[in-house]
């Protein structure tokens, strides 16, 4: 009876989670109408909108809300909001990384060019803020504080992680400074924006916070660590796509701190030169031998439980579970 009573939670739990990415789902498409002109500008755009996606910011947003009894219609502007900002710098992203494909599609500066792409991306950008302005009852200083914080320190964790590309060390303390702007700041935005809107205390917000922050750190690594491991045709990306832009990725600086100078000579100067596709399999082979990937997975589960910690201090019921639902399917996935 107990297992049954616990199928039935984690069903109520899934489908909750499901009816609120379909929300987004739906609304995505609608932001820009079919017949908006130019299409030089608006084709590319409603080809983002329209791509296929976790939903997991907006989804984090509007779970944040509804721990404080905010219905989660009520704050869909601001969960499109995230979405569209997260769409914006994937678009800009892909360009800086010169990525072919994105979810299994050809980029928008391959299928279009760079320019077309950077305008965009600017457009997503801007229709995020306005999408801000259509919450009612906000309070928008608050929230444009919060949103545009959160778009400095993005930007400051995505300038770490070009510059790391050109320097020889970087140590682990330095790679989770850069995946708190890059990746864990627009998270905590996203558990701190709900929160703000549900009307959650002061001591919540810093929680949300501490939840947003090791979620991301997770995240992030668990990426890194999928990059040379996915085997999920959904991956979408080729496997060691990070070793061959020279991103220095937690598997590789933790399997550096530990690796004697030879082993460092040979990922040094590779590095360097940028490692060729044919080279990606040895340098796996040896990332695990020296316990770079199981030190990626100790990391990842290690700042999940962190999460759960901070979860643990947030009001229970639906929404609670719901969010620590998200933390399991994100401790199993495999793309």
């Amino acid at each position: 009876m107990r297992k049954e009573c616990m199928e039935q939670a984690r069903r109520a739990v899934s489908t909750h989670v499901a009816e609120l990415r379909q929300m987004v789902e739906a609304a995505l498409p609608q932001l820009v109408d079919e017949l908006r002109e130019p299409a030089e500008l608006y084709a590319p755009v409603r080809y983002v909108l329209s791509s296929s996606g976790k939903r997991m910011r907006p989804v984090l947003l509007m779970l944040a809300a509804e721990l404080y009894g905010r219905p989660a219609a009520t704050v869909l502007p601001a969960a499109l909001a995230v979405e569209v900002f997260h769409a914006f710098t994937l678009v800009h992203d892909d360009i800086m990384d010169h990525a072919a494909a994105r979810r299994g599609r050809p980029t928008v500066h391959v299928r279009w060019d760079e320019a077309t792409a950077l305008l965009c991306g600017d457009y997503l950008m801007g229709l995020s803020y306005a999408l801000l302005g259509q919450l009612e009852g906000a309070p928008l200083s608050r929230v444009l504080a919060l949103y545009h914080r959160m778009v400095e320190r993005l930007c400051e964790g995505q300038a770490l992680d070009k510059a790391f590309e050109t320097r020889s060390h970087i140590s682990v303390a330095e790679y989770l400074q850069m995946v708190d702007g890059k990746t864990s700041a627009l998270l905590e935005l996203c558990l701190q924006l709900g929160g703000l809107l549900g009307g959650a205390s002061a001591n919540d917000l810093a929680t949300l916070e501490q939840l947003g922050r090791n979620l991301g750190r997770a995240f992030q690594i668990q990426d890194d660590l999928l990059d040379l491991t996915a085997t999920s045709d959904q991956w979408g990306k080729p496997i060691g796509a990070d070793l061959l832009e020279g991103k220095k990725t937690f598997p590789l600086l933790a399997a550096l701190e530990q690796a004697e100078a030879a082993e460092q000579a040979w990922f040094y100067e590779r590095l360097q030169r940028r490692f060729r596709p044919e080279e990606i399999p040895e340098a796996r082979q040896r990332l695990e031998r020296l316990g770079g990937l199981e030190a990626a997975r100790r990391a990842v589960a290690a700042y999940l439980d962190e999460a759960r910690a901070a979860l643990a201090q947030l009001p229970n019921g639906l929404a609670a579970e719901a969010l620590a639902w998200v933390l399991e399917v994100l401790e199993q996935r495999s793309h």
